[in-house]
Formats: C-alpha cells, sequence, structure tokens
C-alpha cells in the first residue's frame, strides 16, 4: 500500500461576510498558493482533482460545478466532489491513490455562508421522516447535547468558558487567519447572558465565508519532487446513527472508534487540530482521543476562531501538516466532523518523514 504525503496547504482569512465575492473568486488564490507551494503551476499538473462543499449553502441544485471555473474547462482533467467536508475529499484522494489510479492529487473546500441561516440550513443534514421537518437548529441541537452534559456533572460552564478563551488566546498568537481571537477572561465570558441555554454566543463557532486548499501525492513523487511532506500515517472514519435518541450525545463513539483505527495511540500525539463547533465538543472530542496534558489542543484557535464550512475539516488536517513540514512537531492528529451533535467523524494521524 502506497504511503501518502500531504506537500502543500493553503487557506483563506475566516471573514464574516465575503461581500461581492462569488465562490470562484473566494477558491482561486488558496488553489494557486497550494499549487506554488508544491511547485506546480496548474491543475493539470496533478492526477486527480477532489472537492469538498454544499448545494444547500448557495441554495442551488449543482451549485458545486461553479466553483470548478477555478480550475479552469481546458484541458479537462480527472475531478471528483463530495457533499461533505473537504476532510472527506482528501479521503476519497487517498483511495484513489492508494488504489493505484493516480500518483498526486488536489483536494480544495469551500463555502459562503453568510447570505443564509446557516444553523437553519443545517437542519436539512437531519433525519428527513423525523426531524428535518420540525427545521431543529444545530445550535438548538447543541444546546441540548451541553444541557446533557451538564445535569450529568461531565463538566461545568466554566470548563465551557475555558475552551472558548484558550481558542482566542491561541488563534491571537499563532492564527493570522482567524476570525476571532484575542485575550478574554474565563470571568467575562461567563458574565454574557445565555444565548440557546445553556450556551452563550461565544460557544458557538461564527460563521465565516473561505476556502482551503491541499496538494498530496505518494511519497516517491514528494521525494521527486524535492519537497518537505507530511505523512498521513493513518486514517479512518466512522458514522453513528441519524437518530439522537439512540446515541449517548454526551460521547462520541465514532471518533473513539476511528481513533483506534486510525492508530492516535501508537504514540505520542503534540498537537490535535480538533473541528469542535461548539465549545462542550471539544471536550467531548478530546476525552473520545484520549488526550492527555501533553497534547496541544487547537494552538490555531481552531473553529471556534473561525469556521468555514466544508473546508474546515481539511484545514485542521492541513494545520497539523504544516507544522509537521515546518519541522515544529514530529506527529499530530487532525479531526473533522459532519452532521448533529458530532455524527459523522474522521480522525487523521500526521508524522514527520
Amino acid at each position: 500500500m502506497k504511503d501518502i504525503a500531504i506537500v502543500s496547504f493553503a487557506q483563506s482569512d475566516c471573514v464574516r461576510n465575503a461581500g461581492a465575492k462569488n465562490e470562484v473568486e473566494l477558491i482561486m488564490p488558496v488553489i494557486k498558493s497550494a499549487l506554488g507551494a508544491a511547485g506546480l503551476s496548474t491543475a493539470q499538473d496533478v492526477d486527480f482533482t477532489c472537492s469538498g462543499s454544499c448545494d444547500y449553502q448557495q441554495g442551488a441544485a449543482f451549485a458545486f460545478v461553479l466553483g470548478v471555473d477555478a480550475l479552469g474547462a481546458v484541458p479537462p482533467i480527472k475531478e471528483s466532489h463530495v457533499e461533505m467536508d473537504a476532510a472527506w475529499a482528501l479521503y476519497e484522494a487517498i483511495l484513489k491513490i492508494r488504489m493505484g489510479h493516480a500518483d498526486s492529487a488536489l483536494v480544495y473546500g469551500f463555502g459562503k455562508s453568510s447570505p443564509g441561516e446557516l444553523p437553519t440550513v443545517l437542519s436539512q443534514q437531519l433525519d428527513p421522516y423525523y426531524l428535518a421537518p420540525l427545521w431543529v437548529d444545530t445550535v438548538s441541537l447543541a444546546a441540548m447535547q451541553a444541557r446533557m452534559m451538564l445535569d450529568q456533572g461531565v463538566m461545568e460552564e466554566a470548563d465551557m468558558a475555558a475552551v472558548v478563551a484558550r481558542s482566542r488566546r491561541n488563534a491571537l498568537a499563532n492564527n493570522p487567519h482567524a476570525q476571532l481571537k484575542g485575550e478574554v477572561a474565563v470571568e467575562q465570558l461567563l458574565a454574557e447572558e445565555t444565548w440557546v441555554s445553556p450556551l452563550r454566543k461565544h460557544d458557538c463557532c461564527p460563521v465565516s465565508d473561505g476556502a482551503s486548499a491541499m496538494v498530496l501525492c505518494t511519497v516517491e513523487k514528494a521525494r521527486e519532487w524535492g519537497k518537505p511532506y507530511a505523512v498521513i500515517s493513518g486514517i479512518d472514519h466512522r458514522i453513528e446513527t441519524h437518530n439522537l435518541g439512540a446515541r449517548d450525545l454526551t460521547r462520541s463513539v465514532s471518533t473513539e472508534q476511528a481513533a483506534a483505527v486510525a492508530g492516535v495511540s501508537d504514540g505520542a500525539i503534540e498537537v490535535a487540530e480538533i473541528y469542535a463547533p461548539y465549545s462542550h465538543q471539544e471536550i467531548i472530542l478530546t476525552r473520545a482521543l484520549g488526550l492527555g496534558s501533553e497534547t496541544v489542543v487547537n494552538p490555531s484557535g481552531g473553529v471556534l476562531a473561525g469556521n468555514l464550512m466544508m473546508a474546515s475539516g481539511l484545514s485542521r488536517i492541513g494545520e497539523v501538516a504544516q507544522r509537521i513540514i515546518n519541522g515544529d512537531i514530529k506527529r499530530g492528529l487532525a479531526h473533522a466532523t459532519s452532521g448533529p451533535c458530532l455524527q459523522h467523524n474522521l480522525v487523521t494521524v500526521l508524522e514527520a518523514a
């Protein structure tokens, strides 16, 4: 089985409203940057391209096709798309390479969430017969999850505020692309009014517009290109039932299973980038991944500092890969999620060559 290397990563700023910029204008700069860092010029220089996005954000069928314009229509390329976060586009690209159908791939994700009401739009991820017709928004579902954790004594509100304070502080120090960053005290956060009890607005990731892109290939191809790289030593994703009443919302069993298969416990994890759209979910995921105090969690600030819907999962992988490429760490993990209350979870382990 071929070893897979990540050779470059690029992401845009997380902005609350990209204004008149369309998706193509959001995508093109990050694709150019990712290709350039790999020593490539165009999408024709890789064997396969895969994107991740969601048509519901634009409100038009096959809206993702417009994003392909960023690649150029001629000459034709081998291209695919997932109606998921681009972390799952990365997974498809890995399968393509490991099956011998490609040696290199370009992966990108994008989303312009500002024109609509994202929490309501995401209600369409729910069970189409029983829950979606109720239009339960994602913030309300997350609030229910947080309330269960508080009532069971799994955490306290101060723990949630501590997650937010650390996110803002890390983003200030390490993430020039962050939307929300700064020094804020836990006591100051707890003094704010609840929004959807027990969640306060700072407990919820912000709506953001933007894109991210990545170039990956076989290790042999990376050596041929002469570029530093991070190796994907393990990757797995698991899905739990869409019936929220049939699973324990205070745990993430699928993350536990994915972490075991991906080999998280096979060595020390120096850095973990976790996709936790709500502060209490970082607590759930940290426990599911078995992370201790020796692991730096979300040094970029995570998605509480900026949430590029359909791209932030890929960005979590890119953040860890970039630290390995820069020589800052030797081993780390990245996590991506999709669906209500952490329904889908993907875990990637990355190591230095």
